[in-house]
């Protein structure tokens, strides 16, 4: 136990720091030079660094401080500690550490590459166990005492950070940071995700005796079996029939596959598909800690 709680203490340490180095090349080589922003409390340090020439190293570390704080209360203190150590590291690295200086000035490379490495680098530190961009401990705290969604405040706070970048940078360099952003958010995703993202899929069919039969042999894949009634049509309100509904989890990668396998049993079998963010347990494929 202590040999296993050590490599989880050893690779949470390899993928932070990672994220950090990754984050500072980002910022270093991409969106400082360049002008560019990022969403989040990053997006504000930039937006700060760009209009006052504060040493951005020391304004991340400042305007990140509040939100470490609320993280020891939503979150938990050790999450704060870590994140706290992050983020002064990533300041350490920035202020220290020597990244190519303006890789390019084609404002779409930037917009793309500069969100990509950032959103890896961000994604590499939510995997171990910490994070790099206090918005989301802000977004946790605020949804406890108003009636919007995480994202949708997040999402307001970045509206308001790109239009201040639009009034006093200029609409053009508002777009293309935007186009940071999304790329950012979606590397990140991915990184978190990775290949294996789970997929919940449901399956309504007359063969649903056979269907079980392949998925559990021919795939592998442990399955949930709710009774139902199918029927119900608009012409036969008052006919239905019993049927057993199949639910299963895979990864995005196999739903294809499934699909196939289905419909070649039964092409009039009526399938939908759901996202799961985190899945664990029962028959899965074994996945990584993080």
């Amino acid at each position: 136990m202590e040999k296993r709680k050590i490599e989880h203490w050893l690779t949470d340490i390899g993928y932070t720091i990672a994220g950090i180095l990754f984050c500072g090349f980002a910022l270093k080589s991409f969106l400082i030079p360049n002008s560019f922003f990022d969403g989040g409390v990053t997006g504000m340090s930039l937006l700060v660094h760009e209009l006052t020439h504060f040493n951005i190293a020391v304004v991340i570390v400042l305007l990140n401080i509040p939100f470490i704080i609320m993280g020891a209360f939503q979150v938990n203190k050790m999450f704060a500690v870590k994140t706290l150590v992050a983020i002064i590291l990533l300041g350490l690295c920035l202020q220290f550490v020597h990244y190519p200086d303006k890789i390019t000035e084609d404002k779409l490379l930037v917009s793309i590459f500069g969100g990509v490495f950032m959103g890896i680098g961000v994604g590499l530190a939510i995997r171990g166990g910490c994070a790099l961009d206090g918005i989301e401990v802000l977004a946790l705290y605020t949804g406890k005492r108003i009636s919007f969604t995480i994202s949708e405040i997040i999402l307001g706070i970045n509206i308001i950070i790109f239009l201040i970048a639009a009034v006093e940078l200029g609409l053009p360099s508002a777009l293309y940071s935007i186009m940071t952003y999304y790329t950012a958010s979606k590397t990140i995703s991915f990184v978190i995700e990775g290949l294996e993202e789970y997929t919940g899929v449901t399956i309504i069919s007359s063969q649903n005796e056979l269907i079980k039969e392949r998925l559990v042999m021919d795939l592998g894949r442990g399955i949930t079996v709710y009774k139902g009634e199918r029927g119900f049509l608009k012409e036969s309100f008052d006919v239905s029939h019993p049927v057993d509904i199949v639910f299963t989890v895979v990864t995005r990668l196999e739903v294809r596959r499934l699909r196939n396998l289905v419909h070649d049993i039964d092409p009039k079998a009526f399938i939908f598909t759901s996202t799961i963010k985190e899945a664990a347990g029962g028959v899965l494929k074994k996945r990584a800690r993080h």
